[in-house]
């Protein structure tokens, strides 16, 4: 097909916007690719929904190649299936009543909806099931940036196995690990497959996608001799060892006043940062817990809700102030009267801790002895730490996350009543995986990943149109044919046939960033030849139009 430029709408800018950071971010606004319509909503216009559904297509194939069966779920859907499963309560979720009062949720995932539909399936017989769809998701993101990054409305693949058991959940897992490996290698992706968090996703275990760039919202932690990989908020990093004080037969309390921070207590008290804790009192459903880090930790939030299985909230100053009897930054483990989630790297040794009361903190408080608590893995690594593989150092470098695949197990299942009837004669719940992917982020990692100072480096595959044909003054007739031979070797053209000096219109081809750049000059008259370049690798040779079809290879 012959598409012409004077005939489109192509607003292609030569400045970037002041917010923009991120390469494709200032790219894909400038090339006339994505326009914003509000803060975390964007608008695909005609060479950037080119691009997207490219990628739909890629996508597409590739999950038809495993099974499954493409369907189309609404956005819209009744709150009663978030409030069963207990999500209702996630923050991001956009929550809004009809006119009748009756509430509902705009969806960010599909997982109910499906789970929903999946109690039509009764025997065993039924199953295995792969389901999917490419569905609008809303999300109440608060900080919405990058462009396309971190945004509030998007499309998503989302698909959903469903299996009699584990084997088969599995099975289906590593499918659409195979599936997803395909689809990015496709689309000229650099991408590890990583340990990653479930979060409020529900069931215990999962894994990302994720492709280095320039900027990104995820980070990608990597050991230095390569062998592990791991989406930072998962990753299992050993930290180094703390410099621990002499140890005492019982928790001392001192006076710290006005001490309301790691850095100032270990200051105030000359010892290691790292040989104090961090509380933070959380609010999961209706009951306050006690997370329990290291002073010079962060904690992952992520690694956190995927052991509660459910979203949380940090507690307010009243809450805290009602529990524990003091503020915040002064709370502590000994003897809270609320349950305890500490991180692993506080079960052996000595801490200073918070007394809970203002002004004081304790030292010498040990695990087991002076309070009791549930240990977990809720630290978040940073780079330094040791790799829980080898040994070796961990790197962080930013990333872009454009796949996750979850093993739900039977959290949704048995929540909503999707079961079963197994050959033993015995009514079991379905076992069920999840598996997104967002061709918005995929495009994005793929500019990061493809451009330079004029513009973007399309892959083939995803390219708006195979070639852009330049047209100088008055050679519209001979572009005119060079369009068609083109066309008729069955290449996708961009036909540059706008009222603009040459400058211009080799920007905008640099800028758009189309696979090939074919010029028709002056000189075409005279050899009946044309000006064919690699856009990404700047190669040019000199080519007859009658070949020009079967050149660009």
């Amino acid at each position: 097909m012959i598409a012409r430029a004077s005939k489109l709408f192509l607003p292609t800018l030569r400045d970037a916007p002041a917010d923009a950071e991120a390469a494709s971010h200032r790219l894909l606004v400038r090339g006339g690719f994505i326009r914003q319509v509000g803060a975390g909503l964007w608008t695909f216009l005609p060479l950037g929904w080119r691009v997207h559904q490219k990628v739909v297509q890629i996508i597409r194939e590739e999950i038809d190649a495993i099974g499954g069966q493409e369907m189309l779920c609404p956005v819209l859907t009744p709150a009663e299936l978030w409030e069963q499963t207990g999500r209702i309560a996630i923050p991001q979720l956009f929550k809004l009543s009809d006119g009748s009062g009756r509430p509902f949720v705009l969806a960010l995932t599909h997982e109910e909806t499906m789970t929903f539909h999946g109690r039509e399936l009764q025997s065993y017989k039924e199953l295995p099931q792969l389901w999917y769809h490419f569905s609008t998701k809303e999300r109440d993101e608060p900080r919405p940036r990058g462009g396309l990054l971190r945004v509030r409305e998007f499309i998503m693949k989302d698909s959903y196995s469903f299996d009699r058991d584990e084997a088969g959940l599995d099975a289906s897992f590593e499918r659409h690990r195979q599936a997803y490996e395909r689809i990015f290698e496709r689309c000229s992706l650099e991408v590890y497959y990583v340990d990653a968090e479930s979060g409020i996703m529900g069931g215990k275990e999962s894994k990302g996608f994720l492709a280095p760039t320039g900027s990104g919202e995820n980070e990608l932690m990597r050991c230095e001799n390569g062998d592990y990989f791991a989406d930072a908020e998962a990753a299992r990093g050993v930290p180094r060892s703390p410099e621990l004080p002499d140890p005492l037969d019982a928790p001392e309390e001192v006076e710290t006043p006005g001490v309301t921070t790691i850095e100032g207590l270990a200051e105030f008290l000359g010892v290691d940062p790292a040989a104090t804790s961090k509380a933070m009192p959380v609010v999961v459903g209706d009951r306050l817990v006690l997370a329990l880090v290291r002073g010079d930790d962060r904690l992952s939030e992520e690694k956190l809700e995927t052991f509660f299985e459910s979203a949380f909230r940090p507690a307010t100053e009243d809450e805290v102030r009602e529990t524990f009897g003091a503020g915040g930054g002064s709370i502590g483990p000994v003897g809270a009267k609320v349950d305890v989630i500490a991180d692993e790297a506080l079960r052996e040794g000595q801490f200073v801790a918070g007394s809970n009361q203002d002004g004081r903190h304790v030292r010498g408080v040990e695990a087991g002895r002076d309070y009791q608590a549930t240990f977990a893995d809720i630290r978040q690594a940073k780079a330094g730490d040791a790799c829980p593989s080898c040994g070796g150092k961990l790197g962080v470098q930013p990333a872009i996350e454009v796949g996750h695949i979850f093993k739900l197990g039977t959290f949704h299942s048995v929540a909503l009543g999707a079961t079963f009837l197994d050959e033993d004669g015995q009514e079991k719940p379905i076992v069920m995986g999840s598996y997104g992917t967002g061709p918005a982020r995929t495009i994005a990692a793929v500019v990061e990943q493809h451009h330079d100072e004029a513009g973007i480096l399309w892959p083939d595959s995803v390219a708006p149109y195979d070639v852009h044909v330049v047209l100088l003054p008055e050679l519209g007739e001979r572009g005119e044919e060079v369009a068609r031979e083109l066309d008729a070797a069955g290449k996708d053209v961009l036909l540059d046939d706008r009222d603009l000096r040459a400058g211009e219109k080799f920007a905008d081809a640099d800028l758009i960033g189309c696979p090939w750049r074919v010029t028709v000059g002056k000189k075409t008259l005279e050899d009946a030849a044309v000006d064919v370049r690699r856009r990404a690798t700047g190669e040019e040779r000199r080519v007859s139009i009658a070949d020009v079809g079967d050149s660009l290879t």
